[in-house]
């Protein structure tokens, strides 16, 4: 079955289906894009950011209080933001070495494999549904 352009075990599946080597690379060629098309995004938004705290370092002079409140919410949107791009970059880039370990595929708790369909949704999971619930379940 097709994921995002990239062949995995289907439905049923067992874990000792073997992919094949053109397999592998169509998946790493997909998880390399989206990486790259994050760090992208990523270092835009850092330079952004920059240019904004350049921009109020310059221009708080004479600033109210709303003025100050303001530039506060625009600064925590764009650090949520950072936050946000860096740790998708960094799931893109967990998924890759696990490409290349072998492990892509397979649940970092249970190691039964993932869903085709989580994989549909979400190139990068580690976890089956089960153990992300647990693991959410222990984080709350």
């Amino acid at each position: 079955m097709l994921v995002n352009g990239a062949v995995v075990a289907g439905k049923g599946a067992s874990t000792a289906k073997v992919r094949s080597t053109e397999e592998f690379e169509q998946i790493r060629v997909i998880l390399q894009s989206r990486f790259e098309e994050l760090d992208a995004e990523y270092e835009e938004a850092v330079a952004q950011n920059t240019r904004l705290r350049l921009v109020e370092i310059g221009d708080a002079a004479g600033d109210d209080q709303a003025d100050s409140g303001s530039k506060t919410a625009e600064r925590d949107a764009a650090t949520s933001l950072l936050r946000t791009l860096l740790d998708r970059r960094t799931q893109a880039e967990h998924a890759l070495q696990r490409l290349s370990d072998g492990t892509y595929g397979n649940c970092e708790g249970c190691s039964n494999p993932i869903p085709v369909e989580r994989l549909e949704v979400f190139p990068s999971a580690t976890t089956c549904v089960n153990c992300k619930q647990v693991r959410e379940r222990r984080a709350s």
